[in-house]
């Protein structure tokens, strides 16, 4: 599952992005930080979940984090299997 975030840095610094699933094992979520928004203020991004679930994302911007958790519904519709 890959959602796209919006970000406000009041610090200036590059903004990286980490994620750990907390109800289950699973490989780490990735950021995606695209170039090109400077080094304060906006900035858009991408996380990408391997699997659905409740996780912990982390970001930060030089000495400064923001965490938060979020629940990754799954993809598959109602009725179907894999």
């Amino acid at each position: 599952v890959d959602m796209k975030f919006g970000w406000w840095r009041a610090v200036p610094g590059s903004l990286t992005i980490t994620g750990r699933r907390l109800d289950s094992p699973a490989p780490p979520a990735t950021g995606d930080v695209p170039d090109g928004y400077g080094q304060q203020g906006f900035q858009a991004s991408g996380v990408l979940f391997p699997t659905e679930g409740c996780w912990e994302i982390v970001a930060k911007a030089e000495k400064h984090e923001l965490s938060f958790v979020i629940k990754v519904p799954s993809t598959r519709q109602p009725g179907t299997h894999d």
